[in-house]
C-alpha cells in the first residue's frame, strides 16, 4: 500500500490526499511532524531524493528562519538531527510506493505517471 507523508494542515498533502481518493489508490496518511520519523527512514529518503539538499524545501518559512550554521549541516547526523527538530523542513509530500520507490511533492501529471491512472 502507498503511504504519503506529510503534515495534515498542508494544502499540497491535501491535494494529494484527495488525487489519490479520486483515483482509487490504496494508501496510508503520516503525518511526520506528530509521527516523527527514523533516522534510518530519512536517510533512505535522502539516498532516493538525491541528496540531503533535495529533501529540503528551502523555500520555507522555517528553513529562512533558521540560523545561518543550522542551514549548512557537515554530516548526516546533522541532518538527520536538523530534521528530526523541524520535520516541516522536508518537502512534501513524500510518497513511498508498494514498490518502495520513493518520490516527493504533488502534481496531477506527475501523479498520473507515477500511478499509471487516469490517463
Amino acid at each position: 500500500m502507498t503511504t504519503l507523508y506529510g503534515l495534515s494542515n498542508c494544502d499540497t498533502c491535501k491535494k494529494a490526499r484527495k488525487w489519490l481518493e479520486r483515483f482509487g489508490v490504496a494508501h496510508t496518511f503520516v503525518d511526520y511532524r506528530d509521527n516523527r520519523q527514523p533516522a534510518e527512514t530519512l536517510t533512505e529518503w535522502s539516498k532516493q531524493a538525491g541528496g540531503w539538499d533535495a529533501l529540503i524545501n528551502k523555500s520555507s518559512t522555517t528553513w529562512r528562519n533558521l540560523p545561518p550554521n543550522r542551514k549548512t549541516p557537515g554530516s548526516d547526523a546533522e541532518w538527520k538531527l536538523l530534521l528530526k527538530e523541524y520535520p516541516q523542513l522536508i518537502r512534501r509530500p513524500v510518497v513511498v510506493a508498494d514498490d518502495g520507490v520513493v518520490t516527493q511533492g504533488f502534481t496531477d501529471n506527475g501523479f498520473k505517471q507515477r500511478f499509471g491512472v487516469g490517463k
